[in-house]
């Protein structure tokens, strides 16, 4: 279905709040964008701010969301781990698994490891500092087949990009593993010990359940993968979400986006799209925030599906990319 489809037609129950993150292991550099839903049932959309203080992220959201509703929530680090290392791990439910990472017999689990000889299954990040390391250790370590399994099925190229970086690496400006760690151990886990009504897609359900249960519900996100389905040209090879000048080339397409579904957007958003996001440092951060945002409602509108694979596995030990069409996958394992 056409991004730019003129009546927007849920398929899902829209959640009074939704909100996207653009992640970054540097407090500073972290972005929500949020839209509310109106009495009318449309939603506006607010300009990125800072995420600030995680100890009550979850808790401000639910606030905002109000008595009895739900918040929908995107972050884009990975949820999930790769099935092949959770058949070496033992894991069986990736829900199960989480509370324990950080504690007890995986009390190193959030510690990249120094050396290929400190890998384990239960220390899987690597490495913690550059120096003669090899993605080949983590597969040895691990005790996987080749290096094919140190990536999700969802981690696979699409048609609209790239292969996604394998999670348990920490080396390199492209790494997600450092953004899972932090996501993990200082977000999600605590989060999920404090609050039974906060649940992860897919593991908990499939969206059309959750989106109906009063509370949080957390999706895994990939702006990278809606720069595709909103026919964004930051997705080509010669532009780059880091130029103020290629964001900005972006802007009719996202004012054409929120125009075409009924999306009001305040005054700042307004601004800050046709700006491309100024020149500051945390520019690219505020563009993903909000386009993160929109693959979000594109998928609450019904022009995405949300994508979770028939598969029980997948969804209960690897997870999934919210608005990722398996279909797309060029070498899918499914």
């Amino acid at each position: 279905m056409n991004a730019l489809a003129a009546k927007p037609r849920s398929v899902l129950k829209p959640p009074a709040l939704v909100a996207h993150a653009d992640w970054s292991i540097d407090p500073r550099k972290r972005s929500m964008a949020r839209a509310v839903r109106t009495a009318n049932g449309s939603y506006i959309a607010l300009a990125p701010e800072a995420v600030s203080n995680l100890n009550d992220l979850f808790t401000r959201l639910k606030a905002a969301a109000g008595e009895g509703e739900t918040a929908f929530v995107g972050f884009d680090f990975p949820l999930g781990v790769p099935l092949a290392y959770a058949k070496s791990a033992g894991i069986e439910r990736f829900m199960t698994a989480l509370p324990k990472f950080g504690r007890g017999a995986w009390k190193h689990f959030y510690d990249p490891a120094n050396s290929e000889d400190e890998i384990s299954p239960k220390r899987p990040f690597y490495p913690n500092r550059p120096g003669g390391t090899r993605r080949q250790h983590l597969v040895d370590a691990l005790k996987l087949s080749d290096t094919d399994e140190l990536f999700r099925q969802c981690d696979h190229p699409t048609d609209l990009r790239a292969t996604a970086n394998p999670m348990f690496w920490t080396l390199g400006a492209q790494q997600v593993g450092k953004a899972a760690i932090s996501g993990w151990r200082d977000l999600i886990a605590p989060g999920l010990r404090q609050d039974p009504a906060l649940h992860l897609w897919p593991f908990d359900g499939r969206l059309t359940e959750l989106l109906t249960r009063p509370g949080i519900t957390v999706a895994e996100t990939y702006p990278g993968e809606v720069y595709g389905h909103l026919n964004l040209q930051i997705a080509l090879s010669n532009k780059s979400k880091l130029n103020m000048g290629h964001r900005r080339e972006d802007s009719a397409r996202l004012l054409g986006w929120a125009n075409a579904n009924k999306v009001q957007l305040s005054a700042a958003l307004n601004s800050d799209i046709r700006d491309g996001f100024g020149d500051g440092r945390d520019g690219e951060d505020r563009f993903d925030a909000t386009v993160g945002l929109f693959g979000m409602l594109n998928v609450i509108f019904g022009h995405r599906t949300s994508g979770e694979p028939a598969s029980s596995a997948v969804r209960q030990v690897e997870g999934w990319i919210l608005g990722l069409d398996a279909k797309t996958l060029k070498n899918p394992t499914d």
